[in-house]
């Protein structure tokens, strides 16, 4: 049901690395509020996320990751850029690090002399990878035939210079890491076939997909960058062989090298990336050199990121999804270490050497990093907002750092230096890159970043919380965004706009894409209505458990009490009432739309109508059945009763539908159960199907750029009348 972000591939271009700066920090005074142009759909959808943040070791750069839309090829470019320090000599503010528009997931040497990243850009031709014909002669390159190229890892100087492939083959890798001298890469890949194996999997098999029984799981090796360097510098051609280091019977979502250079982590994933079974999630440690495996957790978690403390005694991580403390729960986000000299703990066994960060924090810890110290810097969700934190220890209690008002994430430290770069926004200020002189100091920070400065320049709405009572005495909290200069007026039309996960929030940060439109929708006219119902995070662990069982009713009720309490304050008018949401945000508008016929129209995406079908075709399969009380067969009940699809005979709100036609993560199927239920009953409906797209429409920008364009138009012809 979560809502998640995947990686594009585009046509690659070269650029000179050090070009010119090309963005500027310093902004030009900014208009009156009653003096900007409003926001149009295309300024809107050229906005630019910014991915990734490093710090460099020293503290003195930051590698940024960039993504934003290429619309002459129908893609997104994801590019590096570079931030440095001014300096005697050398080249300082913003420039281009690549420009190939495939580059993602940067990663600094620990001697910082050399970024790593991962990109599915073609490999230069002497360089491409060679097999062998029977009689043993070369016969040139042996990448598949694919339209859907696999990352590789590429290294580049920080000195300047072209990039070059340090890893090459028919498989994409999943992680990598940096060795502690920086001489080494670790990656991982799904365990590579001989010639032999491929060529005897298709003459029995042909084309023919064997769903699970061909299945494998990863290697690990190593990959010597100093060599290759070498081997480059004499015109030698490709980087040496890589050697293996050890294996997993999963799929290796993430490594980490310690900083002794005696073990790596590494968090496993499902080797097909469905959330089945609970075995597939482990954190295991490998003893370098020998490549020895020991188990250090294997607990009803999703691991999420990895790292080290820096006297390398301490595995530090979070996870996407369960916890650590008795069966599996979908709590929020926390973090935990684990004492690596217990390496013998069987499968089951008390935990009793992981211990957690701010056990007492009531909110989600939704990012983090290790400082050089030993303590912590995270990102804590407590309501709409989420500020940073510290604390020294991990018995520590969270301390809230002083800094402005909105949302900060991304976070990164400096490996030698205080000095710390994360991305911060608000509804009014766009998200940009900022540098920290220390944890102390965030309140202080400077934007080193102007990529969204368009926003700066335009007539953006106005928001505040906003609190209301559900039925059962819990507080539920939202948040209201106005139309721009028509902050706090009355009686206007109003979008309830719902946010998936369930697991997530929406609040005060900046939100510029085709899954997160309040902006556009309040530059339209409407008063945006963002509730976070029972479900959502940042308002403690028994909140966010709250649906369990009554998966969209009770969130449903929770929701529809907010817009009566909004009504009944004159805030919405009654008359012009709308719905909207996509993933868990559409299955809670499929469902309102049959408990009220008070919404004039409804815009809904990727969101179920019954939950049979989608938990045999969701990739969160796991998840379903937590939130419905079991598989389909152990509650039957409770899969009919929280299925929208039983009570559409009540439905007479005008409904627009989307979604992807290889979604997923919510079966696409569920968009045209929903349609061909709307047609039959006569209501008017539209449905929109993209082509070639997953859950997060992230292959086409114009399929979201679409998406919302028509949204709009259906909200103000069905919704204003």
């Amino acid at each position: 049901m979560s809502h998640k972000t995947l990686h594009p591939i585009i046509a690659p271009r070269r650029i000179p690395f050090l070009a010119a700066p090309l963005v500027f920090i310093a902004l030009a005074r900014p208009l009156a509020a009653a003096d900007k142009p409003p926001l149009t759909l295309d300024e809107f959808f050229n906005s630019v996320d910014i991915s990734a943040v490093r710090m460099a070791p020293d503290g003195h750069a930051v590698v940024i990751e960039t993504r934003r839309p290429d619309w002459a090829h129908n893609n997104f470019r994801h590019d590096l850029w570079l931030y440095r320090d001014p300096g005697p000599g050398g080249a300082s503010g913003l420039v281009a690090l690549t420009q190939s528009g495939h580059d993602s997931d940067p990663e600094w040497s620990p001697n910082g002399r050399w970024i790593a990243f991962l990109s599915d850009r073609a490999l230069p031709a002497h360089m491409a990878p060679a097999s062998k014909t029977e009689s043993g002669d070369e016969a040139g390159s042996d990448e598949p035939d694919s339209s859907e190229p696999e990352d590789q890892v590429w290294v580049i100087s920080t000195s300047g210079g072209e990039a070059f492939p340090l890893t090459r083959g028919k498989e994409s890798v999943h992680g990598f890491a940096w060795s502690a001298d920086s001489r080494l890469i670790y990656f991982a890949t799904r365990a590579p076939w001989t010639a032999q194996q491929e060529e005897a999997y298709k003459k029995q098999w042909n084309d023919v997909v064997r769903f699970r029984e061909a299945e494998r799981g990863d290697v690990l090796f190593s990959a010597d960058v100093a060599s290759a360097v070498e081997r480059l510098a004499a015109g030698a051609g490709a980087a040496p062989e890589p050697q293996k280091v050890a294996s997993s019977d999963w799929r290796v979502k993430q490594i980490a090298a310690s900083p002794d250079g005696r073990h790596l982590v590494f968090v496993t994933d499902s080797r097909t990336k469905r959330e089945e079974q609970l075995a597939a999630y482990n954190l295991e440690l490998v003893d370098l050199p020998g490549g020895a495996v020991h188990l250090l957790s294997h607990t009803p978690s999703i691991y999420e990121s990895v790292a080290w403390s820096p006297d390398s005694r301490r595995v530090v991580f979070s996870f996407a999804s369960g916890s650590l403390e008795g069966s599996y729960q979908d709590v929020q986000g926390r973090v935990y270490s684990v004492d690596i000299a217990d390496t013998s703990t069987p499968k089951g066994a008390p935990l009793a050497a992981y211990q957690r960060w701010g056990a007492k924090f009531a909110g989600s810890l939704t990012s983090y990093a290790v400082l050089p110290d030993g303590g912590l810097l995270a990102a804590g969700r407590l309501g709409t907002e989420v500020q940073p934190y510290t604390a020294a220890q991990v018995d520590s209690a969270l301390t809230e750092r002083p800094g402005l008002r909105g949302t900060y994430e991304s976070l990164s430290a400096a490996t030698h230096s205080p000095r710390l770069a994360f991305v911060y926004s608000a509804l009014d200020r766009p998200a940009e890159v900022y540098l920290a002189e220390g944890p102390d100091q965030i309140d202080k920070a400077r934007p080193i970043t102007a990529f969204n400065r368009l926003f700066t320049t335009r007539a953006l709405p106005e928001g505040k919380p906003y609190r209301w009572k559900a039925d059962d005495g819990v507080t539920v909290e939202g948040m209201l965004i106005y139309p721009p200069g028509k902050f706090g007026a009355e009686r206007l039309p109003m979008l309830t706009l719902i946010h998936g996960g369930p697991e997530d929030a929406d609040g005060n940060h900046f939100e510029a894409d085709w899954y997160q439109w309040a902006a556009l929708a309040a530059t339209d006219g409407w008063l945006v209505f963002e509730p976070n119902y029972r479900g959502s995070v940042g308002y403690g662990d028994a909140f966010a458990l709250g649906i369990i069982g009554p998966i969209v009713s009770r969130p449903g009720k929770d929701i529809l009490e907010g817009v009566d309490q909004l009504v009944r304050d004159g805030a919405a008018d009654p008359a012009h009432l709308t719905v909207g949401g996509y993933s868990y945000g559409g299955y809670m508008t499929n469902w309102l739309i049959t408990q009220t016929t008070r919404f004039k129209a409804a815009v809904t995406g990727a969101g179920a109508v019954e939950h049979v079908a989608n938990w045999g075709n969701d990739d969160t399969t796991w998840d379903d059945a937590y939130f419905l009380g079991g598989t389909p067969w152990e509650a039957e009940k409770n899969y009919n009763a929280e299925a929208a699809i039983w009570q559409f005979g009540k439905v007479t709100t005008p409904t627009h539908v989307v979604g992807g036609a290889d979604d997923i993560r919510v079966y696409v199927g569920e968009d045209y159960l929903l349609e061909r239920a709307l047609f039959t009953r006569g209501i008017p409906s539209s449905l929109l199907i993209f082509p070639g797209e997953g859950h997060s429409l992230s292959k086409n920008p114009w399929h979201g750029k679409i998406k919302v364009r028509e949204e709009l138009k259906w909200l103000d012809e069905y919704g204003k009348r």
